[in-house]
């Protein structure tokens, strides 16, 4: 089997000054891929900016022998996408694989929730991806190839307590993903989502620390690597991914029911069984991003408490 490798690839890797977007920057560049590290510097909240963060990881791919650029542009303007991509192609002459990763958290519950906590976190998430990958889409077509991720969650796939505005992103990915997936075939650009579970300053104080000890960023990265590489040719799906643990996620229609002309709710309400039914071989949907988290700490093994 060929080793899978991105030598003459440009990465574009956002939110890439620690946990998984560092990760995943690392794993492209010790395959060969030339990096850019974008990194608005902010707290998780997404308040502050700062150029640190990206420049220590651009410092740890040049120390493994790769090659790497930062970028401190903030991801949830039209401009910053642009200026993102442009360091791609200004400095390394192209761009074949966008991986949408930055992110924040405004976690509150619905009733408590203000303009402020919902805007940015839509900004930074579901605006941002659209605002890199239309940046570099042109660039993808041209040269009739590219390799995108979006990073999604359970919260956004199943719903959690105190994060409507980060779910509601999230699910958002989730539908571009499938968009840019069918939009990009013709052009050899394929389009995948990743829902993690990793350690990293966004989850390391909500999370139990035995689970901590599993959830290494570096586990969702070897996932990321294949998706994006040349070896690959799935595009449009979803995957659950963290630990030592990954599996497809699909969304799923029942075979459903039909009412003659003229129905109303009661009629509804005699069939609603078979609305509700989808197969004796369907998998249950999650009903919530802890059974998610559950489901991959039963497949590992690993019980808490």
């Amino acid at each position: 089997m060929t080793e899978i490798n991105f030598d003459g690839r440009v990465a574009v890797v956002t939110g890439a000054g620690g946990g998984l977007g560092r990760s995943h920057a690392l794993t492209l560049a010790r395959r060969g891929a030339k990096v850019v590290v974008n990194d608005l510097g902010g707290s998780r909240d997404g308040t502050g900016a700062g150029s640190i963060m990206a420049d220590e990881v651009v410092q740890e791919i040049k120390d493994l022998g790769g090659e790497a650029v930062a970028n401190y542009d903030g991801v949830h303007t039209w401009e910053g996408g642009q200026a993102i991509i442009n360091t791609a192609v200004e400095t390394f002459g192209r761009v074949d694989i966008v991986i949408n990763n930055a992110g924040i958290l405004r976690d509150v519950s619905f009733a408590k929730l203000e303009p402020e906590q919902l805007d940015l976190v839509l900004k930074v998430h579901l605006y941002g991806a659209f605002h890199v990958t239309k940046a570099a889409w042109p660039h993808l077509r041209d040269q009739s190839y590219g390799r995108i991720i979006n990073t999604t969650s359970g919260s956004g796939l199943y719903g959690n307590f105190g994060q409507a505005n980060y779910a509601a992103a999230k699910l958002g990915l989730v539908g571009l993903t499938r968009t840019l997936a069918i939009e990009g075939a013709k052009y050899n650009i394929l389009a995948n989502a990743i829902a993690p579970i990793a350690k990293s300053r966004m989850t390391e104080d909500i999370m139990p620390p035995q689970m901590l000890d599993i959830l290494e960023p570096e586990n969702v990265s070897p996932l990321v690597a294949y998706l994006v590489s040349e070896t690959n040719t799935e595009t449009g799906r979803i995957f659950s991914v963290g630990g030592r643990y990954m599996a497809r996620v699909a969304l799923l229609e029942g075979e459903g029911a039909t009412f003659d002309e003229g129905f109303d709710a009661d009629d509804v309400a005699a069939k609603f069984d078979q609305v509700m039914q989808v197969g004796p071989d369907a998998l249950e949907v999650a009903n919530g991003v802890m059974e998610q988290t559950g489901k991959m700490l039963t497949a590992l093994g690993i019980q808490l408490g």
